[in-house]
């Protein structure tokens, strides 16, 4: 049917009610007013590369940036806050000025001090049109009313002052500072993995305070259950066996022909990875690549060794069918054992989770499938998932510590508050 004209008073109605539209949402989101389209676009995709939503959104209730996510820590439990525009619970009160202090700083606008959950100790290196965009596009999203009792860290933890003791011995602000000698890819890699990807806050070990040790940058660290494996380019522990073009993968698809992305990996994956640019990934590979890590060999268990051959029987009646003989898995489907840096990592950590309580790995748009691994905690004892780890650790070229039978018993029951 031909479309009819509207009569004068209709479409003085319709634009009416168009501008009664734009002037609601300009009331409940002042920030948002007089706001340059093309910076709002890029503060979306830098939000995404930060991976934002990820930590400020309760997966309880769905709603993005309203946080309220309990974030664990070696010291208790912190919430994240509120970061929709807001006015009471949010950020719809903060100056530009406060933002940009909250991301550099790590300052609140009352000039409190931040916990290092929020990883200002790697934002500082942003820059500060970076952090504008950013809150560009936040002052555009829906504003949520959520009143969030952020700090629930135990005496004496809970005590702000005491951030300023920690910034003074780990807090090293500073803009990034591109290397001449590098090619414009790998500073824009280092940029991205250094700061806005703050890769560090989990990649990187840390001190008993938590601040990260110094030399070891991104050479694995165990939190919340998991093991944030080396992702420098070791051959043994890292990325080392991987090309650029199998980080890219990995990191746009949550699955590459040696790997598949699980536990936190795979939430950064579906909301922060998998939305960047070929250019951006491209470039992060190329900055990983880079990256010498310690380039240490252990020394491999003897297959005779009693453990050893307990955990091959196991391998190979519970395991085999999909991880093969050989331990080469099956390309964007089952991991690779054999060429997995994860295993011989220092600590057993993941390892142990997986065989414990399974996992489910990441669901892009490329690879929607996600493969998950069932759990054998249930038909496997303690010593008998030591000794099936202990093999994997130390078969197909790996070269890594023993499980004992206390160490999986100990991950067994540090799992039973933490479901998949």
């Amino acid at each position: 049917m031909p479309r009819m004209a509207l009569p004068a008073y209709a479409t003085k109605m319709v634009c009416a009610m168009g501008a009664l539209v734009l002037s609601t949402n300009a009331a409940a989101n002042p920030l948002a007013s007089g706001q340059d389209t093309a910076q709002i676009e890029r503060g979306r995709y830098l939000t995404a590369v930060g991976d934002c939503v990820a930590c400020h959104s309760d997966p309880s209730t769905g709603r993005e940036f309203a946080g309220g996510r309990p974030i664990e820590t070696p010291f208790g439990v912190v919430a994240s806050p509120n970061i929709t525009p807001d006015q009471q619970t949010g950020i719809g009160g903060w100056s530009a000025q406060d933002f940009d202090n909250a991301l550099r700083r790590g300052k609140r606008p009352d000039g409190t001090h931040l916990y290092p959950a929020m990883p200002f100790p790697y934002y500082t290196r942003m820059t500060r049109q970076d952090v504008d965009d950013i809150r560009a596009y936040l002052s555009t999203v829906t504003p949520i009313h959520n009143q969030v009792e952020v700090n629930r860290l135990p005496f004496p933890f809970r005590i702000r002052g005491l951030m300023s003791f920690w910034d003074w011995l780990y807090f090293k602000p500073g803009d990034f500072k591109p290397d001449s000698g590098q090619s414009p890819q790998w500073n824009r890699g280092a940029y991205l993995v250094q700061s806005l990807g703050h890769c560090a806050a989990c990649h990187t070990p840390k001190g008993r305070l938590g601040g990260d040790r110094d030399g070891h940058s991104l050479q694995g660290y165990s939190l919340q259950g998991w093991f944030a494996p080396d992702i420098t380019n070791d051959e043994r522990r890292g990325l080392g066996q991987w090309s650029t073009e199998d980080i890219v993968e990995y990191l746009k698809k949550g699955h590459n022909r040696y790997s598949g992305a699980s536990g936190p990996m795979a939430e950064e994956v579906v909301h922060s990875s998998s939305r960047m640019t070929d250019a951006d990934l491209a470039a992060i590979a190329t900055y990983l690549k880079s990256e010498v890590g310690e380039q240490e060999s252990g020394s491999v268990l003897a297959a005779d060794d009693p453990q050893m051959k307990a955990g091959k029987a196991i391998y190979q009646d519970l395991c085999s069918a999909c991880h093969r003989q050989d331990g080469s898995g099956s390309p964007y489907l089952i991991p690779s054992l054999a060429r997995s840096p994860a295993v011989e990592s220092d600590e057993p950590t993941s390892l142990l989770r997986v065989v414990f309580q399974g996992a489910q790995t990441a669901a892009t748009g490329d690879e929607p499938t996600a493969p998950s691994m069932p759990a054998f905690g249930w038909q496997l004892n303690d010593a008998q998932v030591a000794a099936v780890t202990t093999y994997i650790r130390n078969t197909w070229g790996h070269a890594a510590s023993a499980v004992s039978q206390s160490a999986a018993r100990q991950a067994r029951e540090a799992l039973k508050p933490r479901p998949n």
